[in-house]
This record gives structure tokens, sequence and C-alpha cells, in this order.
């Protein structure tokens, strides 16, 4: 089980290049202890330890620490492993949160919903319905709803599964006739977060149950956020009744990402990982050639990494190009990402206002609304964080710089004149005259 967690957790390359060779060896106490190949032993413990960790503790429980030794490595006594009960709460991946999430044109509505919802579960968007091909970011931001929720809500229940955890626990709650704790467990939430709802076509008692669910909590003011690979439009197996529920509240789209959010994706990656490369052309070079997936480009950065850590070739644009040049032809068009100070500037002359002002305390409608775009536009076209964008206006912190996005964002949905003043502003900032 914590092997399936790990899959859906990392691109499938990262897996079978580095995690598949895993071996558990015991459970001592809370300690899982799995054995790693001496090649490979010191990259994983240093790289990979959280979210095998996170994955762990999905199944054995919140305490679950890992260790991570040779093969032939003596092991203490084992102890028996616990499993958490019904009534915990969700464990989501610590990766997996809306500052690590990378945002472009491509998946830009789908993010200010999921963080609307966030931030007021049950109050918009009820249900909220992320749909898009695999690998674009649909499960991470479940996991940052999810993370969000846990860290912000007040103590709000959430609880996460997929549509085929779902059926798989409706089954065995049948078989063993303890509907009234498997109806309990997904209904005493606050917040039920569904992934991949496609699966439930075709399974009529299933997909019954999951009617009287979804009623169930949206009827008493709990968020639903359901993710899957098509419009509900396209689910012709599924009942009617139950598309009708997907489509009460917003339907977001994600797409696959331009050149520049593929090279924040990879930028992001780099920095979270600690990978260190020789030349940022190589993220260029990566970014020119993988432009379908998130997935897919970072399984690409894999590669790379792995056949440095083989060769120990530098990781610059020529070493990318030999790796993936067999598995990926190359497509447009490698663009400097922009920086916060032409943000600024931008903003700056679009508004009329100055720096000092921008980045002032200065609360008038004309300075907040230009710093809200300029910090709206700053998360959307560079690949700085939350805090440090924060830290470029004034000294601000995260949370500000999240709720002036929140503004922007619905401004720009609301009213014509800002939207067409935001997208020249973004024009110029991807396309330089």
């Amino acid at each position: 089980m914590i092997r399936t967690e790990l899959r859906t957790a990392v691109p499938d390359s990262t897996f079978e290049i580095w995690l598949a060779a895993l071996r558990p060896r015991a459970l001592v106490g809370d300690t899982l202890v799995l054995a790693a190949p001496d090649e490979i032993r010191n990259w994983v413990s240093d790289r990979f330890t959280s979210v095998i960790q996170s994955c762990a503790a999905a199944i054995l429980g919140p305490r679950t620490s890992i260790d991570i030794v040779a093969p032939d490595a003596p092991i203490a006594p084992v102890a028996a492993a616990t499993i958490p009960t019904s009534g915990e709460q969700a464990e989501f991946h610590p990766k997996l949160t809306f500052e690590q999430f990378v945002i472009g044109a491509s998946n830009r509505l789908a993010h200010a919903a999921a963080l609307a919802v966030a931030e007021s579960p049950g109050q918009t968007y009820n249900p909220l319905f992320l749909y898009g091909p695999p690998g674009l970011g649909k499960t991470h931001l479940l996991h940052a709803i999810g993370n969000y929720v846990l860290a912000h809500g007040g103590g709000l229940r959430v609880r996460s599964t997929s549509a085929e955890r779902f059926t798989n626990e409706f089954v065995t709650a049948l078989h063993s006739h303890d509907l009234d704790s498997f109806k309990a467990r997904f209904r005493d939430t606050d917040v039920l977060l569904i992934d991949d709802v496609q699966f439930l076509q075709k399974k009529a008692k299933t997909e019954e149950e999951f009617f009287h669910t979804f009623n169930a909590l949206y009827e008493t003011g709990s968020q639903l956020v359901l993710t899957c690979d098509r419009l509900p439009a396209d689910m012709a197996a599924l009942e009617a009744r139950l598309l009708e529920r997907f489509q009460a509240g917003l339907v977001a789209k994600l797409s696959p990402p331009d050149f520049t959010t593929r090279l924040a994706i990879l930028r992001k990656r780099v920095q979270h990982d600690g990978i260190e490369i020789a030349d940022d052309a190589a993220l260029h070079a990566i970014a020119g050639r993988v432009d379908s997936n998130a997935r897919a480009l970072e399984g690409a950065l894999i590669r790379v990494v792995a056949y440095h850590s083989l060769t120990r070739k530098p990781i610059d644009a020529q070493l990318a190009d030999e790796v993936l040049s067999g598995l990926y032809p190359t497509v447009p068009r490698p663009r400097a990402a922009a920086t916060i100070e032409h943000v600024q500037d931008l903003a700056c002359e679009a508004f009329d206002v100055t720096r000092d002002e921008l980045l002032s305390t200065a609360r008038t409608a004309r300075i907040a609304w230009a710093r809200q775009v300029a910090m709206y536009l700053s998360r959307q076209h560079t690949d700085a964080t939350l805090p440090a964008i924060g830290d470029r206006f004034g000294g601000r912190n995260h949370t500000t710089v999240m709720h002036a996005c929140r503004k922007a964002t619905e401004r720009i949905a609301n009213d014509p004149d800002a939207h067409a003043i935001v997208r020249e502003l973004e024009r110029r900032l991807t396309d330089p005259e």
C-alpha cells in the first residue's frame, strides 16, 4: 500500500529510477526500516525521505518515521504495525501546497478557485470540479486545499479519497454489513476531496451511494472538490442526476503548460530538491522539449539528474539534449522569465504611481489596485515564492500576497476594464517589444 501511495506522489520516472528498488526490512516501533542499494541510498535519503515518510504515515499512522539502511544492515526486533482508524484526519503530501504550485495561463482559474475554496470552505464554488488530462496539477490542488484547511481552517474536518478507494471501501462495507460506519466516515466531515471521479462510471450501487453522500454534505454546507480527466458532460455512463450535481458549482479546466510555466515548474523542482545545475540553459533545454504536463517535465529532469549522477557530467544544456534527444523532439521556444522589478516598473507606468507609493503602506484605491495587480503578475509570471514576493513589496508576509492575488483575480473576472489593463501588462511581460 505504501508503494501505491509513493507511485501517486512522485512522477513515474522518479519512482522507477530511485524508489522502485527500496525494500521494507522491518517496522520497529513507529519506525519503518527500508533497505536501499548502496549506489542510490544517500541520494534517496537526502531527497526523498520526506515524501516516503508522508506516504508511510498515510498508511501506518502520523507518528511514522523512516530509516533507510543498507540491505545487509542489522535490524532490531520488529514491533507490530498500527493502522490508522477511520476517524483520523487525512494526511496530505507536505510538498503539494499553494506556495509550491506554479501558476500559468493554463491553470490560473483552477488555482484561484481552489484557493478561494480553501480560504472559505462551503462559501464559494461548491462543488468545485477540476478537470484536465493527467499530470497537470489536479491532485496537487487537492492536497493544497487539504494542507491549507488543516493549517488555517480552525479545526475544520477534511477528508480525501479517490473514486476507486471510495468504491473499494463501499464494497467492503457491503460485504461486512458495516454501511453505517462507512457513511459516517464520509459524511461526518466539513471538506471532502475526491480524486478521479471518472472511475464512478458503470458502478450503479457506488454511484447511488456517492449521490446520497454528495447530497448529505451539500445540504449541510460542507465543501466538495472533485477532480476528473474529462468534462462532466463527457461522462455519458454516469447517472444524469450525478452529472447535474457536478455541474452545479464551478467547473475549471487545467491545460498543458506554456513554455514560461514549464520553465517555472523546473526551477521550482530544482530549488525544492536542492539540485545543483551547471547552467540554467539546461532547464531551457528540458522545457523546450517536454510540453505535455508537469509530471513529464519532472520525469525528464530526473532522467537528466540520474544520468549526471552516473556519469558525473555537469547538468547543462548539452547533457539535457544528450539524454532527451531520443525521447522528445524540440518544441518552441526559450524565453527569459520576467522579474519582480520589471513587473513593478510596468505597474507603476500603467497606474501612474511611483515605486515608493507601490511599496508603501498607503491604501488609497489607486495605489492598492496597482499593488494588487503587481503582486498578481509577480505570482503569475515569475518563479518567486509568495514570501519572496512579499519581501520585495515592502516586507509584506505571504498571506498579504495571497489576499492581493485573490482580489486581483476577482476584479479581473468581473471588471472588463481591469481585465483589459492586466492582459495588456501580461502581453508586455511575455512578448516584450
